[in-house]
């Protein structure tokens, strides 16, 4: 399994329209179908010294394997959400892990 976990810092002057557009496009990624496991997720009210919540918007999925993983990568879907949604980006950290 490879997990994919994105962490997404909008840009401080995106409006709330353009905040739900961008959810609305992450929502769209669920249909490719070589994903197992999708969340879209905000930060949790969880206060703690070692809990990052400084983020906008974070994306969880898994695949079953590498060949899975770089199908999703040059998806439309997925080239289509980064060509519209990048200049939204302030930041973009991805965490992706494999089970050994």
């Amino acid at each position: 399994m490879i997990a994919h976990h994105v962490l997404f810092w909008l840009k401080a002057d995106i409006t709330p329209e353009q905040k739900i557009a961008f959810r609305e496009s992450l929502e769209t990624l669920n249909d490719i179908e070589v994903i197992d496991l999708f969340h879209i997720g905000t930060p949790a009210p969880i206060e703690r010294a070692v809990v990052d919540t400084t983020y906008t918007f974070s994306l969880l999925i898994s695949f079953e394997d590498l060949e899975a993983h770089n199908v999703y990568q040059t998806h439309p879907l997925h080239q289509a959400f980064l060509d519209e949604f990048k200049v939204f980006f302030e930041k973009v950290v991805i965490y992706d892990s494999v089970d050994n």
